[in-house]
């Protein structure tokens, strides 16, 4: 497999080496890194996923851009090199060819970060919120929900960003064939809150069910993600009317200003994190690092069921 990848995939060798045994592994992206939080908060942050993941038996492989190369999983240098770089792209799918072209470095997308893990074979993916559909822009869609309906991969998420439209981000998933689990939740959870008023596909309680549901999906020839939501941990969410308060000042500050584009995003949850006192960061990095912990144990489980024990 890895004799057909192209020049411009980079293996860690952590990766290769857990390849060859068959470890379980779960896939992380780096625009968070790059573009979503604040230093030091940043590597603090990524440092603490990886480790998360480790703890509960799998090995992080976080990808990212690094001189026109994507790299598959890094070591803690390279971590410490990324979030702190001046000269940082944001890369989802459209960048991929102009940033391998001038030898960028960036942080991937969950689009990005989806295409670069399923070629090399990984199958579950921890992040915080997908991209979805904008509010007041029913055009603007991120290519991260495209990406969900075409690549089976176990997606670990809060959800979708609560500064998005998301009903129509949840109609949009359904179009594309996603189908949405609640993790111990009958509820689609709004990112920073636990409650969106939404409902999911399916309700799970354990990582086994949903091992056993990706499995039986890709096996009867579906090739879309499962998309596994789960709510922010209790104590850090946000109440559903504080967030969506803040979240309506941060839009209209953006009209005014004229900011849209992949612009709008980090622009957005940087305002919210004022605006609710640090409050939303906290929350942020909470279900961050408790998606990574369910996402390791899924991966385990799934590994478990595709290579039983004797």
């Amino acid at each position: 497999m890895f004799n057909q990848l192209p020049d411009s995939f980079i293996l860690s060798k952590a990766f290769i080496q857990s390849r060859q045994v068959g470890a379980p592994m779960v896939a992380l992206e780096s625009a968070v890194i790059t573009h979503g939080l604040p230093r030091p908060e940043n590597l603090n942050l990524a440092r603490g996923m990886e480790a998360v993941v480790r703890e509960n038996g799998a090995l992080p492989v976080t990808v990212a851009l690094f001189e026109g190369k994507i790299q598959v999983g890094m070591t803690d240098s390279a971590l410490e090199t990324l979030a702190n770089l001046d000269d940082v792209h944001k890369i989802s799918l459209r960048d991929f060819g102009i940033a391998i072209a001038r030898g960028w470095s960036g942080g991937t997308t969950v689009a990005a970060t989806l295409f670069a893990a399923s070629q090399v074979g990984i199958k579950v993916f921890a992040t915080g919120g997908i991209g979805g559909v904008h509010r007041g822009a029913p055009f603007d869609i991120s290519a991260d929900l495209p990406q969900l309906g075409r690549t089976p991969m176990i997606v670990v998420c809060a959800g979708a960003k609560s500064i998005l439209d998301l009903p129509a981000t949840r109609e949009a998933l359904e179009t594309q064939g996603v189908i949405v689990i609640g993790y111990q939740t009958d509820e689609f959870p709004a990112f920073y809150s636990r409650e969106s008023g939404l409902q999911v596909d399916q309700r799970v309680e354990t990582p086994e069910d949903v091992a056993r549901i990706a499995l039986s999906t890709w096996t009867a020839g579906l090739r879309t993600a499962i998309l596994l939501v789960v709510p922010p941990p209790e104590g850090f969410a946000l109440p559903h009317k504080r967030i969506e308060s803040a979240i309506e000042a941060a839009l209209e500050e953006a009209q005014k200003a004229w900011i849209y584009g992949s612009a709008i995003t980090p622009f957005l949850l940087g305002r919210v994190s004022q605006l609710t006192e640090g409050e939303s960061l906290t929350a942020n990095i909470a279900l961050l690092r408790n998606n990574a912990k369910i996402a390791a144990q899924v991966a385990v489980a799934y590994q478990n069921f595709r290579h039983p024990k004797v």
